[in-house]
């Protein structure tokens, strides 16, 4: 998705009036994964923005044929790029974030740029400890390889079906790794699972900010990639901030959570949280 389009999105946000929240998507899934959760946030009076990491492809066939444009890409370089994007828009946004997105969101946030925040099965920051098995099994895809770190990793059908897919039938499993599964940049997961060895590492979040804003972090039951222990753990960080802070597990439910025919559960979640503030 190019620079044009996102900011021809926050253009119509501005002129909307209304207030605008934007989602981020995460590692392996692009913009398009968002669709229906912006039509229910229109439907409900909110100006969605769905804009992409950079370089992002507009679509699954065009980002499966050329995987490379993934490559190279830091959660610092990541989380400025939105920052940039958020900034431009009028009113503070809330932002509800998957996966690594719920890693940025929770940067965007602590830079004071939230009015309300949503971090769905977040991926972990300096600070976050546990490493579950199930956790380092699929981070396992990437860090296997070293040579990863500068490369775009796509999954097989099996390691999405244990990353993402293994709380639905075999045969969503396979209709939702076709319909949205893209290859993703190796670094951010270095970067997370070296976090807490680094202190200068760019997977890291200011919880302390009396400006982050309030904040709910919600957890898939069954999720293999960001199990309870690290969501749970996220939000220990940041329930001493001053503002709302609040973490829902929702049960059956795995990291595909977002996409699955599930969704509206989610979704229905995060938009009751966003209402009570913004």
């Amino acid at each position: 998705m190019s620079l044009r389009t996102d900011l021809a999105q926050i253009d119509t946000a501005n002129a909307s009036g209304k207030p605008p929240v934007v989602f981020i998507h995460g590692l392996w899934l692009l913009p398009s994964s968002w669709q229906r959760w912006a039509d229910l946030f229109a439907a409900a009076g909110y100006a969605p923005v769905v804009p992409g990491w950079p370089d992002d492809p507009d679509t699954v066939v065009e980002a499966n044929a050329h995987p490379e444009v993934f490559a190279k890409k830091s959660v610092g370089q990541v989380a400025d790029h939105f920052c940039d994007l958020i900034g431009r828009l009028d009113r503070k946004p809330a932002i509800v974030g998957h996966s690594f997105g719920g890693l940025l969101t929770q940067i965007s946030a602590g830079r004071g740029l939230s009015a309300a925040s949503v971090a769905i099965d977040p991926a972990p920051f300096r600070g976050v400890l546990p490493l579950p098995i199930s956790a380092l099994r699929v981070a396992s895809v990437v860090l296997g390889n070293p040579a990863n770190y500068h490369r775009a990793v796509p999954l097989t059908y099996d390691q999405f079906r244990y990353g993402f897919a293994n709380a639905v039938t075999e045969d969503e499993a396979r209709q939702l790794y076709a319909e949205f599964a893209v290859p993703a940049s190796g670094e951010p997961l270095f970067q997370a699972a070296t976090a807490n060895l680094n202190p200068w590492t760019e997977a890291k979040v200011d919880t302390g900010n009396p400006d982050r804003g309030p904040l709910l972090i919600i957890s898939g039951e069954k999720d293999h990639t960001v199990p309870w222990s690290i969501a749970n753990a996220s939000y220990r960080q940041q329930k001493d901030n001053p503002a709302v802070t609040e973490i829902v597990e929702i049960p059956d439910r795995g990291h595909s959570l977002t996409i699955d025919s599930g969704w509206r559960e989610v979704a229905g979640t995060a938009l009751t949280f966003v209402q009570r503030f913004h």
